[in-house]
């Protein structure tokens, strides 16, 4: 066979695994090679390559490669606790502190129990033990599942067409993960395990560093914020998408939006009577990662100050960019507008207090196509019922408003913080979540298709990874943007653009990985109780608000 490999033709016996034709080339990576792209699709490297074809080898160094190794990870935790724990079952809830938070039901974890599952998770690994993926008939995997007690999975498959399975084996323990695992459990050398009551913190090394395990850094803020998802989730009665899905075949999908909706609204009201209450603020600042609703959010916390009586004034940090000529430059050589060294601080922190005290301000006002600022600006001035309002990706950064004391300001991080996991031991990250809101909403408003919102997807994440993850537990207060139903009504516009793009583009692999989790949704086609203030119309179109 004739193998195209790094852009190099390469010939190799037919039948060959892509484990052992990655022997040729791991000297050429800078991080272990955990799987593949044959013909720009994601594969095990336990494939077997019988024909020409296109070969990308994915190592530890980028997303998709560390999503292997943690999801191959989870499956060796899931062996160990079978075999110290016999009975009790893990569940993987979310990420937390750069790590997995997940649980263990059946029996009670403490640090002796926690160091045994650890132990035994290295001796699985020094073992070396296969990890097999084998595509079975729908109903022969079905019913192996409801034998080994994973009815979850059960659930999960009653509404899909799919008329294969991929199940995998590791030892005597069975599973099914709908994305590659690694060949073998040998690959899974670094890692950790923490105890975190009432579960535990599964530690990975991050692409930056593939060769190092990061620190946990406990986040209790966001933690809050995980627990009260879980309580919303209790109240609509939906653990995952298997039930999610139930709910919108049995006709109650009106229902789910109500509730989802009315929950949104009672936390920002909350919020906003805070403010209220609080005399002493007179600045919020409101940040998050892209996608996450923060213009919808503004909008409908603006509507609840002017409940309690209090009229916002919206300051854009956009407008307080230095000139073309003063703005920093990234290692390319490119302007870094994303830099908080790329604002004028001095002023802004110099017109907020003026503000504040009473004084009437110019705010400057930002000719981007000029890369100045235009000679007049907004002469504003504070009245006394009035409180400012800046929403911008640094305004959890301290270094924003230095000169401002901390008991004027509040700060409000807001970002899709969970989704609902397709079962006990697939999750869907809430990344991949922002990623579809995007898709839908640049190609609804910003003609962009989807390949084009795809491939700036890192670089939007890196910027989010260096000035808002950083800052985020900085936040007075934290909103959750999920919606539970939002999936199964962005599906309908998501599907058609991610089916676009061509196999032979670099968005193919990552446009198939999404259009396999939406696979596992029942779509929700009757969006007429979903109300025109939603933050879910920022992206699909039809908010009443000006987004």
């Amino acid at each position: 066979m004739n193998l195209n490999i790094d852009g190099k033709t390469y010939f190799f016996s037919e039948g060959i695994t892509l484990e052992d034709i990655s022997q040729n080339f791991k000297d050429m990576h800078k991080a272990k090679i955990v799987a593949a792209k044959v013909n720009n699709e994601v594969v095990d490297l336990s494939t077997k390559i019988v024909k020409d074809c296109d070969i990308e080898f994915i190592d530890m160094s980028t997303e998709e490669g560390m999503k292997v190794y943690r999801r191959s990870l989870t499956f060796v935790l899931i062996k160990a606790v079978k075999d110290i724990l016999p009975g009790s079952k893990v569940t993987i809830e979310h990420s937390l502190g750069k790590g997995l938070y997940c649980e263990i039901h059946g029996s009670t974890v403490n640090n002796k129990i926690v160091q045994t599952i650890k132990n035994r998770m290295k001796e699985i690994i020094d073992a070396n033990y296969p990890i097999v993926q084998k595509y079975m008939d729908k109903k022969e995997a079905l019913d192996l599942f409801m034998k080994e007690g994973l009815k979850e999975k059960v659930c999960l498959f009653k509404y899909s067409d799919k008329d294969e399975i991929p199940v995998y084996y590791c030892d005597d323990v069975v599973d099914f993960f709908y994305s590659p695992c690694v060949p073998s459990t040998g690959y899974l050398k670094l890692f950790d395990l923490l105890l975190y009551f009432p579960g535990v913190i599964l530690l990975f090394p991050e692409p930056a560093k593939p060769d190092v395990l990061p620190t946990f850094v406990d986040v209790p803020k966001l933690a809050s914020i995980f627990k009260e998802a879980e309580e919303w989730a209790n109240i609509l009665n939906i653990g995952y998408v298997s039930s999610l899905n139930d709910m919108i075949k049995n006709g109650h999908g009106r229902e789910l939006v109500l509730i989802s909706e009315a929950l949104h609204e009672k936390k920002i009201a909350s919020i906003a009577d805070h403010i209220y209450q609080n005399k002493m603020i007179k600045l919020v600042l409101i940040a998050g990662p892209s996608s996450s609703g923060k213009t919808s959010f503004v909008h409908r916390l603006s509507v609840q100050l002017r409940v309690n009586g209090l009229k916002p004034l919206p300051i854009s940090l956009d407008n307080y960019f230095l000139p073309r000529d003063k703005t920093p430059k990234d290692e390319f050589g490119n302007y870094n507008f994303e830099t908080i060294d790329a604002l004028d601080l001095e002023l802004f922190n110099d017109q907020i207090i003026k503000l504040m005290q009473g004084e009437e301000v110019e705010l400057p006002i930002f000719n981007f196509k000029k890369g100045v600022r235009e000679e007049k600006g907004q002469i504003v001035q504070l009245e006394k019922n009035q409180i400012i309002l800046v929403e911008g990706i640094h305004g959890l950064n301290e270094r924003l408003t230095r000169d401002i004391p901390k008991d004027s300001k509040y700060r409000v991080y807001i970002s899709a913080l969970t989704q609902l996991n397709l079962d006990e031991h697939n999750r869907i990250s809430t990344t991949e979540t922002r990623l579809l809101r995007r898709i839908v909403r640049d190609n609804q408003f910003r003609s962009s298709d989807a390949e084009e919102t795809i491939l700036m997807w890192p670089s939007v994440r890196k910027g989010e990874e260096n000035y808002i993850f950083p800052y985020q537990e900085d936040a007075d207060i934290m909103f959750n943007s999920s919606l539970p139903y939002e999936l199964p009504v962005i599906k309908r516009y998501a599907e058609p653009l991610l089916k676009d793009i061509d196999s032979d583009s670099k968005a193919f692999s990552v446009a198939q990985e999404l259009l396999e989790v939406l696979s596992y949704f029942v779509p929700l086609e009757d969006e007429s109780a979903i109300p025109p203030n939603s933050l879910i119309k920022e992206f699909i179109g039809g908010s009443c608000l000006d987004v």
